[in-house]
């Protein structure tokens, strides 16, 4: 039986590190969880994507794994999450438009019970620290 602790989500830091060097690789394959794919993870990876390796890489991903969306909810709490964050920390707007995928992609695996792997520290312990993404599994590699 699958229960939402067993999923798991990696953040597009995890996979940009993967595809750049083979960083991570053997953590990635030794993972237990069921492995599910943001739709923001996605969109990030396939706006960076270049090389054929990593085109086809991205098609695999989305063939071979359940994509998880954020619901209207998460989009709503985002946008009160950011505005926190902006008046708390006085962030620019183009910080914020940057944090605006990071918080969604935190959002969606909260609102699913996944755990979130990154290795963006910084921004999911930020995210983490607020109310609306209260209860975020955030493991950091």
């Amino acid at each position: 039986m699958v229960t939402l602790s067993s999923l798991v989500i990696l953040d597009t830091s995890i996979f940009v590190d993967y595809l750049r060097n083979a960083r991570h690789e053997d953590r990635i394959d030794s993972l237990t969880g069921l492995m599910r794919t943001s739709s923001v993870v996605l969109a990030e990876l396939w706006r960076g994507a270049s090389q054929p390796s990593e085109l086809a890489y991205l098609r695999a991903l989305e063939k071979n794994h359940p994509i998880l969306v954020p619901t209207k909810q998460n989009w709503m709490n985002s946008g009160e999450l950011l505005r926190q964050v902006r008046k708390d920390r006085g962030f620019a707007p183009e910080k914020l438009r940057n944090l605006h995928f990071d918080v969604l992609i935190a959002l969606t695996a909260r609102s699913h019970g996944a755990r979130l792997v990154t290795s963006d520290r910084a921004d999911f312990e930020l995210i983490a620290s607020y109310r609306a993404a209260r209860g975020l599994n955030l493991e950091i590699w």
